[in-house]
């Protein structure tokens, strides 16, 4: 983890408290800590950085990532096809991830990208802003950031049918900056950063995966400055049981809290200018793109995910 991020975190057991850690490196080189503990001075909590990754998800368990299908090495290839398919010319291959870096003005400060998964949102905020992060709760996912982050180039086996498989390798553009990104395994809803530090923030195809959508949006708002801030938020809305309890959803019902649609709920909550999410947001551009994740050569999924642009 670069070691210029440790004046933006703080103890995400201890929210909406805020506690810098005590920092005990172990190892690091040229402005990388590559193994620490972090420590609350406040609950104790102990957080490792192991082999660059800093790990700062509160919820996580040892039983949680074994059952993640996030940490599975399928997915992670279907996520890199997903995430990079067109810098291998790939004919199939989703413009969404470059339509939605086309939404974020450049401007200076810090960009975080909530639910990054493997990376490419935020090496193209690498082009728009000082510093961008990357959190997402996968563990497999932001080592697979990190290397690219690295070494710029990643081999990636894709599946073609059944036992056949396809090698390709993903180099990045030289206009993303390494130096520029870091990535950390971290909860959308449990945000390790200070109030207010955060100047353009992401998230993409992740509200209707959190156990709690109002909560991740209220982190985005505490996270993010009350002026000069972007927010980019896109989402199929497909809303289920199995991510949250139906109480918890922003949309997709006919009557109660945010009954109708999801993206005109979120639009509501950013535009209430007395609402949780205050200082109001300015909505600048609503729309949807289409995305694809990538299973093998003959099965992909097609998602139309619907966004909003915001800032204030």
């Amino acid at each position: 983890m670069k070691k210029r991020l440790l004046d933006l975190l703080i103890c995400p057991c201890c929210l909406p408290g805020e506690y810098p850690f005590i920092v005990d490196i172990g190892r690091e080189h040229d402005g990388d800590i590559e193994s620490a503990t972090l420590i609350c001075p406040e609950c104790e909590a102990r957080f490792p950085i192991d082999e660059g990754v800093a790990m700062l998800d509160p919820h996580a368990t040892d039983s949680q990532r074994t059952a993640n299908k996030y940490e599975t090495d399928e997915v992670v290839s279907s996520y890199m096809w997903s995430h990079f398919g067109d810098l291998i010319a790939d004919e199939h291959a989703s413009q969404a991830y470059s339509t939605w870096a086309g939404l974020m003005q450049p401007q200076v400060g810090v960009a975080l990208d909530a639910g990054g998964a493997v990376g490419r949102f935020t090496f193209e905020m690498s082009t728009r802003c000082d510093f961008a992060v990357g959190i997402d709760t996968s563990h497999a996912f932001i080592r697979a950031a990190r290397h690219l982050m690295q070494e710029r180039c990643m081999a990636v086996s894709l599946k073609d049918e059944g036992l056949l498989r396809r090698e390709v390798t993903i180099r990045l553009p030289d206009k993303w900056r390494s130096d520029r990104v870091e990535f950390l395994v971290a909860n959308a809803l449990a945000l390790p950063f200070r109030r207010t530090s955060i100047d353009l923030f992401s998230s993409l195809n992740l509200v209707d995966k959190v156990p709690s959508p109002i909560r991740h949006l209220r982190e985005m708002n505490r996270v993010t400055r009350d002026t000069k801030a972007q927010f980019l938020l896109s989402d199929p809305f497909s809303w289920s049981t199995e991510a949250a309890p139906m109480e918890e959803w922003l949309g997709g019902k006919c009557d109660g809290p945010f009954a109708g649609k999801g993206l005109a709920n979120v639009v509501a909550l950013l535009t209430d200018e007395r609402g949780e999410l205050a200082p109001a947001w300015q909505v600048d551009e609503t729309g949807s793109v289409w995305w694809k994740i990538r299973t093998h050569c003959n099965h992909y999924e097609l998602i139309r995910s619907c966004f909003v642009h915001a800032s204030r």
